[in-house]
């Protein structure tokens, strides 16, 4: 068991372990012999099942048992008795393994089997369960496995809720009843049951429940988890709404025949990595969604009354859903050679057709404009970010004076909001809930798991704010500062909610976000022209997040955090350049979504600590060549490339080869010596300098 001390064993019970271990052998043995010879009679069966009841965990002995009963039921013309006679005596070998151990996942899985059959008796499992459940009233395989019984024989979720209350009210802190008491009350609310409607009085009289648990025993974590799952359900929208896009709402585009964009007078944006006459549109939703496409989503402008717009998920895993939808937005040649401006309007949600991951419609028709200025080509070449090595330090930056007229031109901070027809659902009982709960929690302080609650509680109010500027932030980031010192095991977890907390009070505010965007100085260029770089270094950040408020961003300095992954970042399409510079990165794989950032030319991944560390296999956010998602695209033939061998560096070769970078900086790395920067200079083509230095 969890934190019990191991005990040296005692001479008698070390040999009757060794007499166990050579009877289990044994009968593996000739259990494995009958099972490859596909010998299905009485002795074998009965084998089996002793060996079942010494190991249940031994998986391959369920499912020969399986095959053992689909041979019985399909090669013998059988009456129903004796359909039921095979079926109950595997029930009853089920219940002689979870007599030796009753969460044994193999024998819980092969009775689910065996009731799919149809020929078993259903009310006998309830009583079964009850008496397993007195025993051990915990067992989440026993909880688990009444919801599937229960569904069988299509039991009411308000008699399923009635029978989790008792095991709540013998003894409240038991997470698997409180954990089923979620799921009830969850499908009761999506019925809309007669008690279970509307919703706020539900939640009402479920926080006055879980109150009284935390309050009677505040160190008891069992009802925390409950009150957690009720504040998601008090803040979290159920159906997907469009949280940002780029362009923003209100803002200007500049397009010329050059294939070179102005966005309005923030920064010159090079559209070489996208086609010709091209640009690109961002959508980025509340919650992961599938189903964008020319159907759902209408665009118009008055080149063409719809125009085709090919929309394509950034997706960073194998999910078909996600928050971020890419499309590109063609211009015919013959309008690039011409001047002229035009208003694209971009609708959605008029249509079914885009769904959540958790199975809701996108219901609140919106929509937002922009402006897009056609000039003709230019006869002499823009010189901008690329003619020359880019330099993160200090002196070649100037802050924005926040009172300029440039200011206010340059972020489109204004026009972040969507348009919705018909809005959601006042959200006034959603705040008074909250504040009832702040002015609660309060009062337990004094313990670790009260502070976290009123943290989050405290974030939920500001999320609900009309205002941008979050209120509380202060008072949750002292909580956190405190959280990380009570309780250092859980330290990273406290801090990665802080690092959330202050990024999204540094950008929520106009003038808190303007502090930290700087002019970069190109010496070939007029200052006007000149990009605009978030600098968000040195402020220990260690999470990244607030994505939908940086769309726009094309320049990114993340230096001197304490960063480990950039989960996320792959929203921020626009990205041409950026500093990751002297964070803890450990290898290449936490650093998968720079493989969606196709627009990527400097990128900066000094001095960390790539190459340092052994990957953490159980945790890949890039997979292996071996494996069917990006592993999919290797190709055994890439093993060597130009003579340089891909097989050290795999990770490495999946993230940057389809970046067109011209600048890298990966000095101060384990990883870093002259082989890996021979094989960087053959993967990346277009590459001009590599750790300050100019390649020929």
């Amino acid at each position: 068991m969890h934190g019990r001390p191991r005990k040296a064993p005692k001479p008698e019970d070390l040999a009757a372990s060794t007499a166990k271990a050579e009877k289990l052998r044994i009968l593996q043995s000739q259990f494995l012999l009958n099972h490859h010879q596909k010998i299905y009679t009485k002795e074998a069966l009965e084998l089996s099942s002793k060996l079942l009841e010494i190991n249940p965990e031994c998986y391959t002995a369920w499912n020969y048992r399986k095959h053992a009963v689909q041979h019985s039921l399909f090669e013998s013309n059988l009456d129903p008795d004796s359909v039921n006679s095979i079926l109950d005596q595997e029930l009853r070998v089920v219940e002689n393994a979870l007599r030796q151990n009753f969460k044994s996942y193999g024998a819980w899985y092969h009775r689910k089997w065996v009731l799919n059959k149809g020929h078993s008796s259903t009310e006998n499992e309830l009583r079964l369960l009850d008496k397993l459940q007195n025993v051990d009233p915990r067992n989440f395989h026993a909880w688990n496995y009444r919801r599937f019984v229960a569904a069988l024989l299509n039991r009411s979720d308000e008699d399923e809720l009635n029978h989790t209350q008792d095991f709540i009210d013998k003894n409240f802190s038991n997470y698997s009843a409180w954990h089923n008491r979620s799921v009830l009350v969850s499908n009761l609310m999506k019925k809309k049951v007669q008690a279970f409607s509307p919703k706020d009085e539900v939640l009402i009289r479920e926080y006055e429940l879980v109150r009284e648990a935390v309050f009677t025993d505040e160190d008891d974590q069992s009802g925390w988890f409950y009150h957690l799952w009720l504040l998601d359900q008090t803040v979290k929208a159920e159906s997907p709404l469009l949280a940002s896009s780029w362009p923003a709402h209100g803002s200007e585009i500049t397009l010329s025949g050059d294939r070179y964009l102005d966005l309005g007078s923030s920064s010159p944006f090079n559209t070489d990595q996208f086609d010709s006459g091209s640009l690109p549109l961002i959508l980025y939703f509340n919650q992961a969604v599938e189903g964008v496409n020319a159907s759902t989503v209408t665009v118009s402008s008055g080149l063409n009354v719809n125009m085709d717009v090919i929309w394509k998920p950034i997706l960073s895993n194998n999910s078909k859903t996600t928050r971020v939808w890419v499309g590109q937005l063609k211009f015919p040649e013959v309008e690039l050679d011409s001047v002229g401006a035009y208003t694209m309007e971009v609708t959605l949600g008029h249509s079914q057709g885009i769904i959540s991951s958790s199975g809701f419609h996108y219901s609140h028709p919106s929509h937002f404009s922009f402006t897009v200025h056609v000039q003709p080509a230019k006869t002499e070449p823009v010189e901008g970010l690329g003619s020359e090595k880019i330099s993160w330090r200090d002196e070649n930056f100037h802050i924005y004076e926040s009172d300029s007229l440039e200011s206010n031109s340059v972020l489109p901070f204004n026009h972040l909001s969507i348009k919705n027809e018909r809005e959601p659902t006042d959200s006034s009982w959603q705040a008074k809930i909250i504040d009832e709960e702040i002015s609660n929690f309060r009062e337990l302080l004094d313990c670790k798991i009260g502070k976290l609650t009123l943290a989050r509680l405290l974030t939920a109010r500001d999320a609900l704010m009309s205002s941008d500027k979050p209120v509380h932030s202060e008072e949750v980031l002292r909580l956190y500062s405190e959280l990380m010192k009570l309780d250092p095991p859980h330290s990273r977890f406290y801090k990665d909610e802080h690092s959330l907390v202050l990024l999204e009070k540094v950008i929520s505010g106009r003038e808190s976000l303007l502090s930290y965007c700087f002019r970069y100085r190109i010496l070939t260029s007029s200052s006007s022209s000149n990009p605009i770089c978030l600098r968000l270094n040195g402020l220990s950040l260690s999470r990244l997040g607030s994505f939908e408020k940086l769309l726009w961003v094309q320049m990114l300095d993340l230096s001197h955090n304490e960063l480990q992954s950039i989960e996320g970042l792959e929203a921020m399409q626009l990205l041409s350049h950026l500093n990751l510079s002297k964070n803890k990165f450990g290898s290449f794989t936490s650093l998968e979504p720079l493989r969606h950032l196709k627009s990527m030319k400097v990128l900066d991944l000094s001095y960390n600590e790539i190459g340092s560390h052994s990957i953490d296999t159980t945790r890949y956010l890039c997979s292996s060549p071996l494996c069917h998602s990006v592993g999919s695209e290797w190709d055994g033939s890439e093993t060597v490339t130009d003579g340089v061998s891909l097989v050290s560096y795999w990770e490495a070769f999946f993230i940057l080869r389809g970046l067109k970078l011209t600048q890298i900086d990966i000095a101060g790395n384990a990883i870093a010596d002259e082989k890996f920067t021979a094989f960087l200079a053959k993967v990346l083509p277009a590459l001009k300098w590599l750790d300050g230095v100019q390649l020929n």
